[in-house]
């Protein structure tokens, strides 16, 4: 039986309290040898993208040329460094997301962007597959102007290709980057520990238009 906020997010008065407390962090990355927490060095940039089960973007991510460390959390909701039992019961209002810190003279956010609509299914609401609930939802949370615009740019664009293809439409949320709550280590790069775990990521098969 799902949580009667599997379709909704909660209100300010039905969320969890949280913490003050921030979750612990390996000292590096599992896979690229890198801190999963700043501050990093200046001439990197950050990103976040929601796309469902954060193990299997988070593997997409690390896999891009350019990326410096990515890191699984949760935001967008109300509750302070929540668990990742408390996000799944859907009373915190945050998404599972992937931080994504790059390089932008070895790859750009339009490569990013790229990665994040032709990798899962944006058109589904509060689900991404068999995965139901508010915290698969798809968002992209952005770092400035440029990349807000890019974003929704890039949105556009993936919205004609799937009408194309006969797609229903775009239910992805862009907004200004909320506050970022790194997840459990257990679940940093869980897929380099655990590499037959669950991965339930599954594009539509439409292309980014260039």
């Amino acid at each position: 039986m799902h949580s009667p906020f599997s379709q909704r997010l909660p209100d300010a008065d039905e969320a969890l309290p949280g913490r003050s407390q921030a979750m612990p962090l390996p000292p590096r990355h599992a896979v690229l040898g890198t801190p999963l927490a700043g501050p990093f060095p200046e001439h990197l940039r950050q990103a976040v993208f929601g796309m469902g089960c954060f193990w299997g973007a988070e593997r997409r991510y690390w896999q891009l040329p350019g990326v410096y460390t990515t890191a699984v959390g949760y935001a967008g909701g109300r509750t302070p460094h929540p668990t990742y039992e408390e996000v799944c019961s859907g009373r915190t209002g945050h998404s599972e997301v992937v931080l994504v810190v790059y390089d932008p003279a070895a790859t750009d956010y339009d490569a990013l962007l790229r990665l994040f609509w032709e990798s899962h299914d944006p058109t589904q609401g509060m689900r991404q597959g068999n995965d139901v609930g508010t915290q698969y939802r798809s968002c992209i949370h952005t770092y400035g102007g440029d990349q807000f615009q890019a974003a929704e740019a890039s949105r556009q664009h993936f919205q004609q290709a799937l009408r194309q293809a006969g797609r229903g439409e775009i239910t992805t949320e862009i907004l200004p980057a909320p506050a970022f709550y790194y997840a459990e280590p257990a679940h940093q790069q869980y897929l380099a520990h655990n590499p037959g775990g669950y991965c339930g990521l599954v594009g539509t098969g439409v292309k980014l238009p260039s």
